[in-house]
């Protein structure tokens, strides 16, 4: 039996879901043998491959970059799986949107600054969108998994079904988005 594409990507979050991902411990080796993985912050791959079977997208959209990731793995991927509150509400990324971007930045760089000179990061910042948002009110998204982050059985249990081809999330499999 071919091995199920798999990859999983990290937009604007604190990672946790991800750790959460590898809490999973020995059933990882359970999952890796069902599947092949193809992109990941845990592997090498530069750019987002075609023809991935099974995305997990951790984050919400704060970028262009973001919107440009999210856009490349709805079009290459044919299930797509929230992950974490973050991708399924936009969460503690989206609080930003309650102050709005410049002053985030202003608050970030100016004035919780270590030196206090308010100076911003030498190397290039994601030109940063207006909001915060949920995945699925860019790209339509498959299943959602919230938590912060979700534990690991939850993970486990939804990638298990997934890998074995039944539709299912908390939510009763229900497809969102544009």
């Amino acid at each position: 039996m071919a091995k199920l594409r798999f990859a999983t990507v990290w937009l604007d979050g604190c990672s946790g879901c991800h750790m959460s991902f590898l809490d999973m411990d020995e059933r990882l080796i359970d999952l890796a043998s069902k599947v092949e993985v193809v992109c990941s912050p845990y592997v090498d791959a530069k750019e987002f491959p075609q023809n991935v079977d099974l995305t997990i997208v951790e984050g919400a959209v704060s970028s262009e970059e973001d919107l440009e990731k999210l856009r490349k793995v709805r079009k290459n991927s044919k299930i797509v799986l929230a992950l974490g509150d973050c991708g399924v509400t936009g969460n503690v990324s989206a609080m930003r949107n309650l102050v709005g971007v410049e002053a985030a930045l202003k608050c970030a760089y100016d004035e919780l600054s270590d030196d206090n000179k308010g100076a911003r990061p030498n190397r290039e910042v994601p030109k940063q969108l207006e909001r915060v948002s949920a995945l699925h009110e860019w790209e339509t998204i498959d299943c959602f998994l919230p938590g912060c982050p979700p534990p690991a059985d939850a993970i486990y249990h939804i990638l298990s079904s997934l890998i074995e081809g039944k539709e299912y999330d908390i939510f009763n499999y229900t497809r969102f988005g544009k």
